[in-house]
């Protein structure tokens, strides 16, 4: 047992670049003192939904597909009508995350499906509260928070680069800031 509050995200990669981005919120979640915070693929917990009871706070995380979450996550959000009907995680922390190959590809599509489902879920929705990071002759493509979302953190992986040189390090930082960012109300919101 332990004394420390729980922090799970949730996500689908399918190429690996997502997986990086969610690698970069687990960081930051643990960089605060007083948080546990692990990773689980979205098919692992449609498989073990009762893990997720445990956390405070629900950080759910996929790929941009077709201007949604993918299809692997939709099975995860589909595997937990039950704990909708009983309003299992109500009241718990949730924020979200997303990728694409395109620096727009229709992410906040996929911020707002996670957002509504945690809304259906009785959850608690934490944005982003970085200013947006490239959207003046000073700004550039290495400030966090380039892509400038507000509903969650969003990152660019070029189609033609692999997880190991994509998302750039702007996006991975801003993951990091949000997955601390999201800890941090997890911490308040448990208190």
């Amino acid at each position: 047992m332990t004394d420390k509050t729980k922090v799970i995200a949730v996500f689908h990669s399918g190429y690996g670049h997502t997986k990086v981005q969610a690698e970069a919120v687990l960081a930051g979640a643990n960089s605060i003192e007083g948080i546990d915070a692990e990773l689980m693929e979205a098919a692992e917990a449609a498989n073990n939904l009762d893990k997720l009871d445990e956390a405070a706070a629900i950080i759910f995380g996929s790929p941009t597909y077709m201007g949604t979450v993918s299809a692997q996550f939709k099975a995860f959000m589909d595997a937990s009508s039950a704990k909708w009907m009983a309003q299992g995680w109500k009241d718990k922390i949730a924020g979200g995350f997303t990728n694409s190959s395109s620096p727009v590809g229709d992410k906040t599509g996929t911020l707002q499906t996670l957002s509504v489902f945690a809304a259906q879920h009785g959850m608690i929705w934490v944005g982003l509260d970085l200013p947006p990071g490239n959207n003046s002759t000073s700004g550039s493509d290495n400030n966090m928070n380039r892509m400038g979302a507000s509903l969650g953190a969003m990152a660019q992986s070029l189609a033609d680069q692999g997880p190991d040189m994509s998302p750039p390090n702007a996006d991975q930082e801003t993951a990091h800031y949000y997955g601390a960012r999201i800890a941090r109300a997890a911490l308040r919101w448990a208190a």
